[in-house]
């Protein structure tokens, strides 16, 4: 039979209909996991929103004060409300609040790990077990949380160990999604797979045909637990990531979503999650709508308008500073943890900022007064005409290097030289600065927010000799790792390590270093302290010192200036009500020395 002609083609035929039934029952049975994994996480958000509001309640009435105002829009009061002229006295709601939380506190016992999970590697630090147990007790209330330990701390570790201790102690696997900046997924993976390998973790990134296969072959329900994906594949790949209904949306460095009107923000609203947890360094950058933006994303039901919320909070006179900012750390306590380093990490070395004031060359102070009369004669010379457009742009391009501008640079042919340093203050500050951390090995980062100042150091280095490394925003993914890993090496001879201050300010470790030099300023002061934060984190072995370059008499002491007034908000509202149990006093970044070096 088998060597029958005619057999052969209806053997293959069957072969070919049971093939066809087979990868019909797998698509089934993916299906089905699929539907009751969804099925589960669904349930236990209706369970999440039962007792999430009553949590609320019992912690300030400036909770119930958003409710209200979110239900003023309904036309039928929920529940069974009373005018308010019938209301009980405000000290018989108070003793209800009471008596309620020690019902509360009485009949459940919340869990409190005095161990780290077992299948967590290494050591955790008590201050990292005691986030770990507030995340857990932010799962068991059913809250959204904000972790804005201060940069270097470890909140990778601690929501690591969260998914952790789900998976190790509740049974609960996943699916988890961690979204984060480009430049972090490899770091991301690293950590998972250093510390819990017992998480299957997917990275969702690549070109069309990766993400295809990724999500053909390794997307799938019941084959992952973690998938760490870029904020722009998020975006890109929303409809493969909303088949999943989420245990825990995580997102790192999560001020990217402070826009709620960003595409962003709107596409991760999009996805059915659980939990939803917030992490960033710097949770609040430059007024307070922003916070809101956040809190929005965390209790859409609460914080549902942002006039309410600025009303609210809305400052009239100093006299009700203070009390604003008390109404503010009682809307923080139940989500936001903040820790500083000085706090909790008592054996990291200190960090000392020192302001460098420098003048200008001759060259800078023609171009700056050409600017600043708008003298286009000046600034297009040799170059093409171009309309002055974004005046403060030009002028901080002028105190970095006159270079910049098209033109400049004699030529061509264009040769490297000691004019490239001398047409400069900045340059001839870096080229006297520079030996001296080689004699003491010290190692250097060097931070600036134009690439194409980065061209120009890029030259200086090669033309004195130094080794280095690069990343800016056109840097890809793999030759990011490749960089940071050939400078943490032991024994490695790079010497200073030149980065793009958006794009090489976030999630990176480089504690190898213990120099960092801010060339120029950013006018948001937070990316300037992600940026001194990529060396001064845990594993840090020396004091770290942070130079930042200012060019006397210009725009760059006003941009410093308002920088540090943008600090003072985040150091009243945030630092102040932080949860490390301790009290601080108000304090602005300390200046250690103002250094003048003004040139001939």
């Amino acid at each position: 039979q088998a060597e029958d002609p005619a057999g052969i083609p209806e053997v293959g035929k069957q072969e070919r209909a049971r093939l066809k039934q087979l990868q019909k029952l797998k698509k089934q049975k993916i299906q089905e996991i699929l539907q009751t994994q969804n099925a589960a996480i669904n349930a236990d958000m209706n369970k999440k929103g039962k007792g999430r509001l009553k949590y609320l309640l019992q912690q300030t009435e400036i909770f119930a004060h958003f409710a209200e105002g979110s239900q003023t829009k309904e036309k039928k009061p929920r529940g069974r409300g009373r005018p308010a002229s019938k209301r009980r006295a405000v000290e018989e709601d108070d003793e209800e609040y009471l008596q309620e939380e020690e019902d509360a506190l009485a009949s459940s016992v919340g869990t409190h790990l005095l161990v780290q999970p077992s299948c967590i590697n290494g050591q955790m630090r008590d201050y990292q077990l005691a986030g770990l147990n507030w995340l857990i007790r932010l799962y068991e209330n059913g809250i959204n949380g904000i972790l804005a330990d201060e940069m270097g701390l470890g909140k990778t570790l601690q929501t690591i160990s969260l998914m952790g201790y789900l998976h190790e102690f509740r049974g609960i696997t996943g699916p988890h999604m961690v979204v984060a900046p480009k430049s972090t997924l490899g770091n991301w993976m690293n950590e998972i797979a250093r510390f819990c390998p017992l998480l299957r973790a997917v990275k969702f990134l690549g070109n069309p045909e990766e993400r295809n296969h990724i999500r053909e072959k390794l997307l799938q329900p019941g084959k992952f637990d973690v998938c760490v994906t870029s904020f722009e594949m998020a975006i890109k790949e929303k409809n493969a990531l909303k088949r999943f209904s989420w245990r825990y949306i995580i997102i790192d460095e999560a001020h990217r979503i402070k826009n709620e009107n960003s595409l962003l923000s709107k596409t991760m609203r999009l996805f059915s999650t659980n939990y939803r947890l917030l992490i960033t360094g710097t949770p609040l950058q430059n007024n307070l709508h922003e916070l809101w933006s956040l809190l929005n994303f965390l209790l859409p039901e609460i914080f549902s308008s942002a006039d309410t919320f600025d009303e609210w909070f809305q400052i009239t006179g100093e006299n009700d500073q203070q009390e604003v900012v008390q109404q503010l750390h009682k809307v923080l306590r139940p989500f936001l943890l903040r820790r500083l380093k000085s706090d909790v990490e008592k054996g990291l070395p200190p960090k000392k900022e020192i302001i460098l004031k420098v003048g200008m060359s001759q060259m800078q102070k023609q171009y700056y007064r050409g600017l600043l009369q708008k003298d286009l004669e000046v600034i297009n010379a040799g170059g093409e005409r171009k309309r002055l457009l974004n005046i403060a742009m030009q002028l901080r391009k002028c105190c970095n290097h006159p270079y910049l501008f098209q033109g400049a640079e004699p030529g061509p042919p264009y040769t490297t030289g000691d004019h490239l340093i001398e047409t400069a203050g900045k340059m001839v500050l870096l080229d006297k600065l520079l030996p001296k951390l080689k004699d003491r090995d010290s190692r250097v980062l060097i931070f600036s927010q134009m690439t194409r100042l980065l061209d120009i150091l890029e030259d200086y280095l090669i033309y004195r000799g130094y080794q280095f490394c690069r990343i800016d925003g056109s840097t890809g993914g793999q030759d990011r790792d490749a960089s940071i890993d050939a400078f943490n090496k032991p024994g490695s001879e790079k010497f200073v390590f030149l980065l793009s201050t958006r794009a090489g300010g976030l999630g990176i470790n480089l504690a190898t270093a213990d120099v960092v030099i801010l060339y120029d300023s950013d006018w948001n002061p937070q990316a300037d302290l992600q940026a001194q934060d990529r060396a001064h984190r845990i594993g840090q072995k020396k004091e770290v010192q942070v130079f930042r370059f200012c060019t006397e008499y210009t725009i760059e002491e006003k941009v410093i200036e308002r920088a540090y007034k943008k600090l003072a908000l985040d150091a009243l509202v945030i630092q102040q009500g932080r949860l490390s149990g301790q009290k601080s006093e108000f304090l602005l970044p300390v200046i250690a020395i103002f250094w003048k070096m003004l040139l001939l």
